[in-house]
C-alpha cells in the first residue's frame, strides 16, 4: 500500500497559479503511475494529469493542457501539479493518486485503476 500527503492548496485569484505537492511512502516501488483528479460539488471525480514515475512521460485533460503541468521528484518520492493561467471553473478538491498500471499516453487515466489516494485539497479560483 502507497499512502499519499498532499498540500498546497487554496484560494486564487482567475489567472493565478497554484502548485500542489503529493508525498509517497509505503511500498512506493509498487507505483507506476501518479494521478491527479478533481472533483467539483455535485460532479464526477475527473482525471487531471498523469506521469510515469519510470520515464516521466505524462498526459492531460484537454480541459488544462497548456496551463497545468506535472512532474515528479523520484530521490523525494513526491510528485507535483503546477497549475498556471486558473480559471473559476478549476474550483475543485483535487485529489493524487497512485497505481500499478503502466502509464498510457493514449488511454485517459481511470479512477479504478488507483488504489491509493491522497486525503484531497480544497482549490478555489474566484473571478
Amino acid at each position: 500500500q502507497v499512502q499519499l500527503v498532499e498540500s498546497g492548496g487554496g484560494s486564487v485569484q482567475a489567472g493565478g497559479s497554484l502548485r500542489l505537492s503529493c508525498a509517497a511512502s509505503g511500498r512506493t516501488f509498487s507505483s507506476r503511475v501518479m494521478g491527479w483528479f478533481r472533483q467539483a460539488p455535485g460532479k464526477e471525480r475527473e482525471s487531471v494529469a498523469a506521469i510515469s514515475w519510470n520515464d516521466g512521460s505524462t498526459s492531460y485533460a484537454d480541459s488544462v493542457k497548456g496551463r497545468f503541468t506535472t512532474s515528479r521528484d523520484n530521490a523525494k518520492n513526491t510528485g507535483y501539479l503546477q497549475m498556471n493561467s486558473l480559471k473559476p471553473e478549476d474550483t475543485a478538491v483535487y485529489y493524487c493518486a497512485a497505481s500499478t498500471h503502466f502509464f498510457s499516453s493514449t488511454r485517459p487515466p481511470r479512477v479504478a485503476d488507483f488504489g491509493s489516494w491522497g486525503q484531497g485539497t480544497q482549490v478555489t479560483v474566484f473571478s
